[in-house]
């Protein structure tokens, strides 16, 4: 190896460049999401590598999170005990979070009458405007949490969403508690079978 070129790989990344290969790491978390880690958390045993299915007596409280919606309105997680609630986390610029709308929207809209609600995080739009044009495309129906800086997501327990795994799915159980823990785009097929197995344990 010349002189040369062992001077240039001897040569420190500039401050840039490492923000530019940490922003980029941080951005390969929509869709390329780790593998679930609630395994190595006390009350959660390890699924499939993404999705978490907690036994009844092991499940944790789900934090009762709320404030203001991305449709100007404002929610709590509490208002819904009592009924199975599935808590989507999704950001406008998500592509997996934009797959993964329709199939969300058409079983929030089956379900309601069988006792289950959707709640969703809107993070990492900065503004509204592109989160609302979101919900307008894909008939949203249900109302999301507005929390640019995940905020809403930090309350829950550790393990239970990463904030670099976009889009991610808790299914809360009737009396609270998290049920079903997924890091990863979900199906309508795949979501309604998550969904239904805790539904029937009223």
């Amino acid at each position: 190896m010349s002189p040369i070129r062992a001077a240039r790989r001897r040569t420190p990344l500039s401050a840039a460049a490492v923000l530019a290969v940490a922003g980029g790491l941080l951005l390969t978390g929509c869709g390329d999401a780790p593998e679930a880690t609630g395994g190595g958390d006390k009350g959660y045993v390890q699924g499939t590598g993404r999705i978490t299915k907690v036994p009844a007596a092991e499940r944790k409280d789900a934090p009762d999170i709320g404030g203001e919606t991305v449709g100007d309105g404002r929610v709590r997680l509490s208002d819904f005990r009592g009924e199975v609630v599935v808590v989507n986390v999704w950001g406008s610029w998500c592509a997996p979070c934009r797959a993964e709308a329709p199939h969300f929207a058409k079983v929030a809209e089956d379900m309601t009458d069988d006792g289950v609600r959707f709640l969703g995080i809107n993070t990492r739009d900065q503004y509204k405007e592109p989160a609302q044009a979101f919900e307008r495309t894909y008939g949203i129906p249900y109302p999301s949490l507005f929390d640019p800086s995940g905020r809403q997501m930090l309350k829950f327990p550790k393990g239970t969403l990463s904030l670099q795994t976009i889009p991610s799915t808790l299914i809360i159980d009737q009396d609270g508690k998290i049920a079903v823990q997924a890091l990863d785009e979900l199906g309508e097929k795949q979501l309604r079978s998550l969904i239904e197995p805790v539904l029937a344990e009223k």
